[in-house]
């Protein structure tokens, strides 16, 4: 009979290898939204890397694009940047990394808004 400590072992390293034999996989859609609009989306994924993107696209013209990267692993990382466009050719953009393990995280972003001015944030939690 195996100890705990062991099949725990035996589990993970199940887990490990299931994960980098897997074949790299994608998805993607495309649906209206409830007021005209638009929104498509795309996500595929090679080993423990994701990545994915998203538009949107408004009935009067305004428009969203993001594209993330993560990287799944004891600690999971992600960075994200987006941008935009109001109906009225306003812009803005920003981006955003955090970093996640089992007892806690960080995020670090900046957003611009269509001023031109740049506000940059901080948060960190602990589970």
């Amino acid at each position: 009979m195996l100890s705990t400590t062991r099949l725990s072992l035996f589990c993970l390293g199940a887990m490990v290898v299931w994960s980098a034999a897997s074949p790299a996989s994608a998805e993607e859609w495309t649906r209206k939204t409830t007021h005209g609009g638009e929104i498509s989306r795309s996500v595929s994924r090679d080993g423990n890397i994701y990545t994915g993107s998203t538009t949107r696209t408004g009935p009067n013209g305004g428009s969203y694009t993001s594209n993330s990267t993560c990287v799944a692993g004891v600690v999971d990382r992600c960075s994200t940047s987006y941008s935009g466009a109001g109906p009225n050719g306003k812009t803005f953009s920003g981006q955003r990394h955090s970093a996640a393990g089992p007892f806690g995280g960080r995020s670090v972003g900046s957003f611009t808004g269509p001023n031109g001015n740049t506000v940059y944030g901080f948060r960190r939690w602990r589970r």
